[in-house]
């Protein structure tokens, strides 16, 4: 075995978004593509000389052969050792969780989270710190830097590393541990949650449904869910990762998970509804005829918390990402405790989970978490759930309709215009933020405009300053509008429009929520004009 210093120079468009690098498989696939990022992110990070890193991902399509090219660089980098999870695999909080526990320097994930994958599809690859979470600003800035600047990147001329058996390698000097991915993840949310409680819960004849989507969580959920805690077999559906995600899109939101959806308003529904996303961070929640939106699930978790043993002295703080719903701010202020409003992106979460502000986070894209990971935790929010019906005996239903009757409701919808051009995109948030100053006092729709601003946020922890995170738009009788450029997708530009409106009148409670949100869905389309700067009469996702 050798190693090659190979000649290269900069690729344009290496820049990190709010979770690491994602482009099509494709454009990865290019001549130096992965290796210049690859390289850029070990020399971004001070080396990797002596480091212990962890890799996985989330199995999908040039995961396998991604990795062996990654481990080849850290061998060449100097790396000590790679802890590997086994065929490649690695949900992406436990991924988190194995870079805590094993004390590594880092980790590198490869995903694209919630996208499809395949050959035609995203890849994503993303470092993790020491502390298990995304990178901070400061550091993905100093990885895109070392992108534009590259002229050369170090791999060993090695065969592949055997990933399918548990057990120590070498790769030159590199030590390569091939882990069980499963096992530490388990361990912890045994210590997290009630399992007895829980498999009491399922003994009695409770049902469950839990959509893995063909994505890593299948062999998580089936370990933990049928093996552990004893809910029957078949309760996990699509439960073996596919390289394609079996053809579908691996996003946990009723578009995508229309088949669980399905089966949940049926007269033969289960009594509880699950899906993950793509790498697993990610979770949907739904109860017989009962959807729950993401940003109601985080308040009532918040609410409920101390059911579970891990919580059972209270949360230290809460936060939420801005075009999150409020629902949870009634709840801290309820608690006595301070609830943060973050950018979107997790990694703004990990400053507040390292300095001990926080106990829960959550975000309206179906993410929520807790300090047991610097990682939104689709499983752990299912299992969260689980101790509490388990706790309580009742279903999700009348947890919302309690959880309503004390705080209000918060009828809340996103619409996700997606692949659009990004010169009209940034047109439309152009014109759109050209109105802000004159914007307060008018009245659209029918409604009052009382405030207009765009979303920045100075990090109470390391002073730094992240401007231009969306453009807020508040109406009289407690409505709002967000507008934001998604930075999750890998083609054109995804408009995300987050609505709002807050009512205290139970005789409301069980509106259709687009009847009770149409009124500021026409001020917000009408203050943008948005169908006319995309060119699209409808959003091509609403969750």
């Amino acid at each position: 075995m050798t190693i090659e210093l190979v000649t290269t120079s900069p690729i344009e468009g290496q820049k990190p978004g709010t979770s690491g690098l994602r482009k099509k498989t494709k454009v990865f696939e290019g001549r130096h593509y992965l290796e210049n990022y690859v390289q850029a992110t070990f020399n971004g990070i001070g080396g990797v000389e002596g480091k212990t890193l962890v890799v996985g991902g989330d199995g999908r399509y040039f995961n396998d052969a991604a990795i062996q090219v990654i481990l080849r660089m850290a061998a060449a980098n100097g790396a000590a050792c790679c802890v590997v999870g086994q065929g490649g695999l690695l949900s992406t909080p436990a991924a988190s969780h194995l870079i805590r526990k094993r004390g590594a320097d880092g980790g590198l994930i490869l995903s694209a989270s919630h996208n499809p994958g395949g050959p035609d599809a995203d890849f994503g690859l993303k470092y993790n710190g020491s502390n298990g979470g995304p990178a901070t600003q400061i550091v993905t800035d100093e990885i895109y830097e070392r992108t534009k600047s590259i002229l050369e990147y170090r791999i060993q001329t090695a065969d592949d590393v055997d990933l399918s058996t548990v057990g120590v390698t070498r790769l030159g000097n590199l030590v390569v541990e091939v882990v069980d991915p499963v096992s530490d993840y388990a361990e912890l949310m045994s210590h997290l949650f009630d399992f007895p409680k829980i498999r009491s819960l399922f003994s009695s004849g409770f049902t469950m449904r839990f959509d893995a989507m063909h994505a890593v969580t299948g062999p998580y959920a089936i370990k933990i869910l049928e093996e552990i805690l004893g809910a029957p077999k078949g309760t996990v559906i699509n439960g073996q990762p596919a390289p394609d995600f079996g053809g579908g899109h691996p996003d946990p939101n009723p578009t995508w998970a229309k088949g669980l959806m399905d089966e949940m308003y049926s007269d033969h529904a289960p009594d509880f509804g699950a899906a993950s996303d793509g790498d697993g961070d990610r979770n949907m929640i739904v109860g017989r005829g009962a959807y729950v939106t993401p940003s109601d699930s985080l308040a009532l978790l918040a609410a409920k918390a101390h059911l579970a043993p891990a919580y059972a002295n209270g949360l230290v703080g809460i936060a939420r990402s801005m075009p999150t719903s409020g629902a949870v701010d009634r709840v801290a202020e309820k608690l006595g405790i301070e609830c943060h409003e973050t950018p979107t992106g997790w990694k703004y979460f990990g400053n507040l989970l390292d300095a001990g502000k926080v106990t829960l986070c959550g975000e309206e894209s179906a993410g929520t978490g807790s300090d047991h990971v610097r990682e939104k935790d689709g499983l752990w929010a299912v299992l969260l759930w689980l101790n509490i019906l388990a706790e309580t005996r009742v279903s999700v239903s009348e947890l919302m309709d309690d959880l309503w009757r004390d705080f209000g409701r918060c009828f809340y919808s996103r619409h996700d215009y997606e692949d659009v051009n990004a010169e009209q995109a940034n047109a439309m948030m152009e014109a759109l933020r050209a109105q802000l100053p004159e914007m307060t006092g008018r009245k659209i729709n029918g409604l009052d405009v009382i405030y207009a601003d765009e979303f920045a946020y100075d990090d109470p922890v390391d002073g730094s300053h992240s401007s231009g995170q969306g453009i807020r738009i508040g109406f009289s009788g407690g409505g709002r509008a967000v507008f934001r450029l998604s930075g999750t997708g890998t083609v054109g530009a995804t408009i995300r429009l987050y609505l709002e409106r807050f009512e205290t009148d139970a005789a409301l409670f069980d509106m259709a929520v687009e009847d009770a949100l149409s009124p500021i869905t026409g001020a917000a389309l009408a203050l943008s004009d948005l169908h006319k700067f995309t060119n699209k009469i409808a959003p091509d996702v609403i969750t």
